[in-house]
């Protein structure tokens, strides 16, 4: 018999290659439980400014591949650092594409911001997601303070604290999927 695992997207909100943002999002990926897969999405540069002229018939192709790829998750993670105390604008911008769907009403999510501080951009994610109603609780958020002293540069969490938390993220998150 063959199981289909749930497909988690997790979402990285940094355009830089191999971020720390992407290696929380592959930590994740490899510590939640064997019934889920995760597809982690690099690509918001791809994502064209946002334009409500083109949300119908000129829907551009990456921002419909997307949509779809949300729609069809059992969940969404999002990592993300923080810029001059904002959500960097590729996220934001990617997000706002989303505003006109219900795509994230009702979706089991996890919000994790890992910066330098990363409290405004905690705020301002946590605001957006709950205006898309996406489904979260304190336990499925997370703040990484201080991230380039808490990940090597393989990926490895060298911070006793972030990897217990991290851990208890994952362990959160999975208990909020399965509700």
């Amino acid at each position: 018999m063959i199981v289909l695992k749930e497909k988690i997207f997790a979402i990285s909100g940094s355009t830089r290659k191999n971020s720390s943002n992407f290696k929380i999002l592959k930590f994740i990926s490899e510590h939640l439980n064997s019934r889920f897969e995760v597809e982690i999405f690099e690509d918001l540069e791809r994502i064209p400014h946002f334009n409500p002229d083109l949300e119908n018939d000129n829907l551009p192709e990456s921002v419909a591949v997307l949509r779809r790829k949300i729609e069809n998750a059992a969940g969404v993670i999002i990592c993300t650092p923080e810029y001059v105390f904002s959500l960097p604008g590729s996220l934001k911008n990617a997000l706002e594409w989303c505003v006109s769907t219900t795509i994230f009403s009702g979706k089991k999510a996890g919000l994790i911001t890992a910066s330098a501080s990363g409290e405004k951009a905690q705020e301002q994610l946590s605001l957006i997601m709950k205006t898309i109603e996406a489904v979260f609780t304190d336990e499925t958020q997370l703040l990484i303070q201080g991230i380039r002293g808490k990940i090597d540069p393989e990926g490895n969490i060298i911070d006793d604290k972030t990897l217990f938390n991290l851990l208890e993220f994952v362990k959160n998150f999975e208990k909020q999927a399965d509700e």
